[in-house]
Parts: C-alpha cells; structure tokens; sequence
C-alpha cells in the first residue's frame, strides 16, 4: 500500500502541473480572436467595433449587464441582430471562452 501511495503521489503532482501549464492564458485568446471588434483596450472603438455596435466593457455599467454565462453564450453561439450577425460562433474550446471572459473582466474601470 505504501508503495502505491509513493507512486501515485508524484503522478497526481505532475497532472497537477500539467493541467496548470495547459491552462488558457486569457489575454493571449482576447489578443487572437477579440481584438479586431473589442479593441486591445475593449472599449470596442476599432473600426469593426464601432460598425458592429460593440460595447464598452471598461464601463462598469456595461459589465454589470453582461453575466459570465450570458458572455459564454455569445462567444459559443455568436450574435446576431435581426440578420445581422454581429459576431461568428467560436469554435473556442470551453476553457479558451471562460478564460478570455475572465480577461475582459478586467477592463472594468
């Protein structure tokens, strides 16, 4: 039994660093996939953004507004206004869409 537990404990270590390491880094998904509408700064003043109707997400208001899911839901499913799509569905992994929703919380001013 011994023996099992000094085994597993360095193979539960290392899926440990691994999952960690594989994490989705949140500004770099913004970076590649948002910024041509949002904006580097997410205020969405690029000129797909302001053509688009992209929202402001450094007003407090406008985050406010947004839940997490309802943000998971956009990303995933796309937007569209009328038919007018106002953006694509992602083909993000799951954890790629909550860690860029989680960067662009930190837009709130």
């Amino acid at each position: 039994m011994k023996k099992l537990t000094l085994l597993a404990l360095p193979a539960a270590f290392a899926l440990a660093l691994t999952t960690t390491a594989f994490a989705a880094d949140g500004k770099a998904v913004y970076a590649d996939n948002c910024t041509k509408c949002h904006g580097e700064d997410g205020k969405g003043a690029t000129k797909m953004g302001v053509k688009l109707g992209a929202r402001d997400y450094t007003d407090a208001t406008v985050q406010a507004s947004v839940s997490d899911d309802k943000a998971f839901k956009s990303i995933k499913e796309g937007l569209k206004k009328d038919d007018k799509t106002l953006m694509k569905a992602s083909e993000l992994s799951d954890e790629d869409i909550k860690a860029s929703v989680a960067y662009m919380r930190t837009f709130k001013k």
